[in-house]
């Protein structure tokens, strides 16, 4: 059975930090050709959790693009709750992480990792 992917337009937007921060993750764990999977999954104390992850395979309901030179992967359930979204990378003294910033959400948690719609 073949395989086909939906190339779509760029439902999540990776700010210049975000993208720094990803493709010196990548370079300092020597990850190559693989692909950055943003989704969404149940869970959190809000009802919703954002994931990220590096991921080889690209399943038949995924959608693709790519963003300066990074590959983006979403699944087709997740793409509808992350249309929309910026994700930014923020540092600081305390530690530094990925901010998703979802204009669908109605609310989150206090620690930010998770929503609700």
């Amino acid at each position: 059975m073949e395989t086909t992917t939906t190339t779509i337009s760029h439902p999540v937007t990776l700010t210049e930090e975000a993208v720094k921060a990803v493709k010196r993750i990548m370079a300092d764990n020597k990850i190559e050709g693989a692909g950055l999977r943003i989704g969404v999954t149940g869970g959190g104390c809000a009802g919703f959790t954002y994931t990220m992850n590096f991921d080889n395979e690209v399943k038949s309901d995924d959608q693709t693009y790519e963003t300066d030179g990074i590959k983006v992967i979403i699944d087709v359930k997740s793409a509808l709750y992350l249309s929309g979204t910026t994700i930014d990378y923020t540092s600081g003294l305390t530690g530094g992480g990925f901010k998703f910033i979802n204009p669908l959400a109605k609310g989150s948690c206090g620690c930010g990792s998770s929503f609700t719609t």
